[in-house]
């Protein structure tokens, strides 16, 4: 009964994902038509207002998260959910009243705000979640991603540009009511010193009583990782207070510049956001249509794109099963050198054309299939689980932070770079970067599956995991 709460709360609390993933595709379905002659704007895009329209949901992210790092917090991880869903249904409405380019490309930002939540999602989840089901349920956030990205290219395929609208915004706004169902994340409460609360909330996840020795001990567990300078055998074999004096609030610099394992863990989930955004599946999800259209000219660029977010679904549940399965750090490394060799394929033919059309469409969707399995599901589970509770909530945010920055650079200069150099090449560049994740993978990054938070800190001042 515990398992099929979590279950469940996991699956209300990732809609956020969804609904954001519907509005950051749409230039996918869309760009052709607001940019062509026909358009349904007031006027036919520029290409530079194109470039934005596909980017400018990733630069307003870049101010949502770092504030998003202090409010969950300030006001919880429910809360901070619920505020942030609200830019989504907003920018639908925005989209809804009015043709006008400036305005769409308003509303695209307004959207952006919302993507802090992949910095809320997984640490939300993470803690509700037992130990052994926490690696697939953290990696739900980026599979409703990956479905509401689905979702958009399907919707903007079979409906009218006002159906598609429509139907976006109802979906956002029942995203903010199943929100508002869930409760608050044990560990925040504790941190609080809302303990009983926070029993009650432990209680109602593990389908117990609040009294119960399961409650009491995940209570322990937590009020141990709030509090890991108070033992000798503190995470990381060091006390961050161990000198026998009272006990005294550290700050946020303090806390980072004692804690060696909470720096090695910033290193390692920002190296593995900028490989893996850098692998460049991001930019096939957003251009999906017009990179279609480039790679395979004689199939429906709708169509193949479509098949594209089937696939990229399907492998999010199979890579969310296997973290937890096979364990986080092969997959990042295997699936990496695999997408490594998807890239360097796919640029061959691409450029040299050495075989038929369909030859192209295998190696995009081994692109997909290795870099969902890996690159694109791993790095938001751990970043979930590096920290300790007294700096989660920061330290998830940085890294989301420059996250996004990354995602903006990409979106941004994919266009230009493609008309520069060719897509061949471009796909050379992003196997260098894949051959590059798989070496730091193995050299520096911890396994986590099924670990509490205080033995990860041990594992993270290792200087290699091999």
């Amino acid at each position: 009964m515990g398992i099929l709460k979590q279950v469940l709360c996991t699956f209300m609390i990732s809609t956020t994902c969804i609904n954001f993933g519907l509005m950051f595709a749409w230039p996918s379905s869309t760009v052709k038509l607001f940019e062509s002659t026909n358009t349904t704007l007031n006027r036919p895009m520029t290409e530079t207002e194109v470039a934005l329209f596909g980017s400018l949901s990733s630069c307003t992210a870049l101010i949502s998260t770092p504030i998003s790092g202090f409010v969950v917090d300030y006001v919880g991880r429910k809360y901070t959910s619920v505020i942030f869903s609200l830019p989504q249904v907003i920018a639908w409405i925005v989209v809804a009243v009015s043709r006008r380019v400036e305005l769409v490309l308003v509303a695209m930002s307004i959207s952006g705000i919302s993507g802090c939540l992949f910095n809320v999602t997984p640490v939300f989840i993470s803690e509700i979640c037992h130990e052994k089901i926490r690696g697939t349920m953290t990696a739900c956030s980026i599979i409703f991603y990956g479905i509401g990205i689905l979702l958009s290219y399907l919707i903007g395929g079979w409906l009218s540009y006002g159906g598609m609208i429509y139907t976006c915004l109802t979906c956002s706004i029942t995203q903010v009511l199943l929100l508002s169902l869930v409760k608050e994340s044990p560990t925040y409460l504790m941190k609080k010193g809302q303990d009983k609360e926070a029993a009650r909330n432990i209680a109602f996840y593990r389908g117990t009583k609040p009294e119960s020795k399961e409650v009491l001990e995940a209570m322990a567990l937590i009020h141990k990782t709030l509090n890991p300078e108070m033992d000798d055998d503190a995470p990381e074999n060091e006390k961050l207070q161990g000198d026998g004096k009272p006990r005294e609030k550290l700050t946020l610099f303090q806390f980072i510049k004692k804690s060696k394992s909470t720096r090695q863990g910033l290193m390692v989930v920002t190296a593995l956001y900028t490989f893996a955004i850098f692998q460049g599946l991001v930019v096939a999800q957003v251009y999906a249509e017009p990179l279609f259209r480039e790679a395979m000219p004689n199939v429906s660029s709708n169509i193949t794109s479509i098949a594209f977010a089937v696939v990229n679904t399907i492998v999010g549940f199979v890579a969310a099963y296997l973290t937890d399965l096979t364990g986080r750090r092969p997959l990042m490394i295997y699936s990496s050198f695999a997408t490594g060799i998807s890239c360097v394929a796919l640029g061959t033919q691409i450029q040299l054309h050495w075989g038929p059309f369909w030859v192209t469409a295998v190696f995009l969707y081994a692109f997909c299939i290795f870099y969902t399995a890996g690159a694109g599901t791993v790095p938001y589970v751990v970043i979930s689980e590096l920290f300790l509770p007294e700096v989660r909530g920061v330290m998830t945010m940085a890294a989301s932070e420059w996250a996004w920055i990354c995602n903006f650079i990409i979106l941004f200069i994919f266009n230009p770079l493609v008309e520069a150099i060719g897509l061949g090449c471009v796909f050379y560049l992003f196997g260098a970067i894949c051959f590059a994740s798989a070496v730091f993978s193995f050299i520096y990054m911890p396994e986590t599956k099924e670990l509490t938070v205080d033995v990860i800190q041990t594992l993270l001042v290792r200087k290699k995991q091999y």
